[in-house]
């Protein structure tokens, strides 16, 4: 190293150190005076520049949920499958969507109900093609997810979702999880939707119904799954009704829609966003148990931040990365067999991965949370107990088959760093860290995981996760405002 770097190098240690000083001075801020901030090997991180909060944070054998193989996934507008965007030579998407593990997609959405099956064309954007659906399966077939596929409940006939059905089941074979029947029919009958003024729950269940005997006529053996219901405040009057009215059907899955609220409200705001939900306690609750009830799993089959395309600044910014770790782990606690987030273009809502034309624009900031989630893995949820003062974070703890713990800890606050003394509650061998970082919560670039960001081909390098320094069954780590940490722990 040159004289020159040395010196730059000893500055920012002298720097950090007179930082650490001035808030040992400080009243209240939490900071000990004995504690000296060693950022781990090989993960240099920033230097504190507000109050440094010491916290503790026990991880309890209690179970409280899990996280099941394929509980990622990603939900599009079917409209996507019509402009050669699913296909197995488009390798920049196969990276991104690799990059999440095994999950599931999901093509539904509101145009689900405006595409007809068209089977003797090459299909438009307002068709659907056995070429589309070929091309979907090599697309699946390079990923190793699954479908959750979609068909026109509204304006198509029983015959022709028969038809497509049957072709699709054929074509996608193994990959195909369920058939979603419409999209939302909940919301129909409202003015400007399908049936406007002449929509009941029974006039559902009786298309419903005449939609599934004829699939099932064509496409003996595949699995259905429903209602795709979009208010939340329609959980108990048409989710889990529709569930139990269709037990005898063999529904193989439960599926809900999810979001916060309107992206068009003023309160859609980065810090709401990353506040806690009640409403979405609420719910999960409901589904949980109206799902053991019926003896079907659910799925959030649609979600993300704020419908109405989101809420632009807020739902593409750093916020939302922060946001999606806190709800898909409150959506495994509250029973949810999986979560898809729902995207795609290029508009300044909300969208895990832009696109445009069928290409790959960019990583949003959303899908660093779902990559930091990803890496946690699958496994137990265990109880965690968190105290940090008036920190705002929060921390999920998921006991990996091998016997390991993959720790997740989210600080949302925008001034207060946080050191947090991690208890394990079994003897600590190893342990390592990787932190995903932003500028600030309304920053729409600049995320990162260890460093690194996505390009745009898919490619992702970043740096190696800095090793901790276990303690018996203790380790201490470090979290800068705004940032969250996957701590590995064997």
């Amino acid at each position: 190293m040159d004289d020159a770097r040395l010196l730059l190098n000893r500055r920012r240690l002298l720097q950090g150190a007179a930082s650490l000083a001035a808030l040992s001075a400080l009243q209240g801020c939490g900071y000990h005076a004995n504690y000296e901030y060693h950022a781990p090997s090989g993960n240099p991180l920033p230097l504190p520049s507000g109050p440094v909060i010491q916290g503790s944070l026990t991880v309890t054998t209690t179970a409280i949920g899990a996280i099941p193989s394929r509980f990622m996934g990603l939900s599009y507008e079917k409209l996507a499958m019509s402009y050669g965007y699913f296909h197995a030579s488009n390798r920049n998407l196969i990276a991104f969507f690799r990059h999440l593990g095994a999950g599931v997609l999901r093509l539904g959405g509101g145009f689900v109900d405006r595409l007809l099956w068209t089977p003797s064309a090459n299909g438009t954007h307002q068709q659907i093609s056995p070429t589309n659906v070929k091309n979907l399966a090599g697309f699946l077939r390079a990923t190793g997810w699954l479908c959750l596929y979609g068909v026109n409940l509204a304006t198509s006939t029983p015959a022709l979702a028969a038809e497509e059905v049957s072709f699709a089941a054929s074509a996608l074979g193994e990959s195909l999880l369920g058939i979603e029947i419409g999209n939302e029919p909940d919301e129909y009958g409202v003015m400007g939707n399908h049936f406007a003024g002449n929509w009941t729950f029974q006039d559902f269940l009786d298309r419903w119904n005449a939609f599934r005997s004829a699939i099932l006529q064509a496409a003996p053996h595949v699995p259905i799954t429903g209602p795709a219901a979009g208010g939340g405040n329609h959980i108990s009057t048409w989710t889990l009704p529709f569930g139990q009215m269709a037990t005898s059907s063999e529904l193989t899955l439960l599926t809900q829609h999810y979001y916060r609220q309107s992206g068009r409200s003023p309160t859609s705001t980065a810090s709401f966003l990353v506040s806690p939900d009640e409403q979405l306690t609420t719910d999960l609750g409901i589904l949980k148990a109206g799902a053991q009830q019926l003896g079907i799993p659910y799925r959030i089959s649609e979600v993300n931040s704020f419908f109405n395309g989101g809420a632009a600044g807020v739902s593409n910014s750093y916020a939302s990365s922060l946001w999606v770790l806190d709800f898909l782990f409150n959506a495994a606690m509250g029973g949810a067999t999986g979560v898809n987030m729902h995207g795609g273009g290029n508009a300044p809502g909300y969208t895990p991965i832009a696109d445009d034309s069928g290409a790959v624009i960019e990583a949003r900031p959303e899908y660093y949370g779902l990559l930091l989630f990803a890496l946690a893995g699958t496994g137990t949820l265990l109880e965690t107990q968190l105290s940090a003062g008036s920190v705002d974070v929060t921390a999920y703890a998921v006991k990996t088959p091998s016997g390991g713990l993959n720790i997740v800890v989210v600080n949302k606050d925008t001034l207060q760093n946080l050191t947090l003394t991690i208890r394990a509650n079994q003897a600590i061998e190893t342990a390592s860290m990787q932190i995903m970082t932003g500028p600030s919560l309304a920053a729409i670039s600049g995320v990162t995981i260890q460093g690194a960001t996505m390009n745009k081909d898919g490619t992702f390098a970043p740096a190696s996760p800095g090793t901790l320094t276990p303690a018996g069954d203790q380790t201490t780590c470090f979290l800068p405002a705004l940032s969250a940490a996957l701590i590995s722990i064997t």
